[in-house]
């Protein structure tokens, strides 16, 4: 999943929908770093969390 996710992309985290939609800031191996409107900055290991990659014309 992570050679999907590349900064600028924009994904949701699937076990919290709360957190709004999220722009993927960095990557490095399987962590990754998303800013989420409503969580901040969070570290993300997509060894565990499979992040739902959204297409440009869905957020």
């Amino acid at each position: 999943m992570s050679f999907l996710l590349e900064p600028g992309a924009y994904v949701r985290h699937p076990d919290r929908p709360d957190w709004g939609i999220g722009q993927v800031q960095t990557v490095i191996g399987k962590r990754v770093t998303v800013n989420f409107e409503n969580a901040g900055k969070q570290l993300i290991n997509v060894a565990v969390i499979a992040l739902v990659v959204l297409d440009d014309d869905l957020t």
